[in-house]
């Protein structure tokens, strides 16, 4: 339900009057009971749809949607392209080593050295 304006011609008082859109123009006006009271145009307000189906972000402004869009990109992961051509070896360029592999290479465990038995 909205919420009225109205100014009484004669005295000059104003007010707000909560009432259903369905509801009469108000005419007598409570301060000096006159019916001289005009229903001002007011300002409004915005709307504001709750429930399924409507989404608060559906009217942005075009400067946050701009923003957030912005803001989406630099968040987002930067591609494998970069990584895809680097070698494992640490080469640029995969071309730039002659293994080519993009694996991580394999590296071997040092080996224990193996108590020696005593010959007699």
């Amino acid at each position: 339900m909205p919420t009225y304006d109205y100014r009484c011609t004669s005295c000059s008082h104003e007010f707000e009057e909560f009432q259903s859109m369905s509801a009469k123009t108000l005419k007598k006006c409570p301060k000096c009971s006159k019916n001289k009271l005009e229903r001002l145009i007011g300002i409004g307000a915005g709307v504001i749809f709750k429930g399924g189906g409507f989404y608060e972000t559906d009217y942005r402004s075009e400067s946050y949607k701009k923003g957030a869009d912005a803001e989406k990109k630099a968040s987002e992961p930067k591609s494998d392209k970069d990584s895809s051509s680097s070698c494992a070896c640490g080469k640029k360029s995969k071309n730039d080593c002659a293994s080519g592999s993009t694996t991580t290479p394999k590296v071997d465990a040092p080996k224990k050295d193996k108590p020696s038995k005593k010959k007699d």
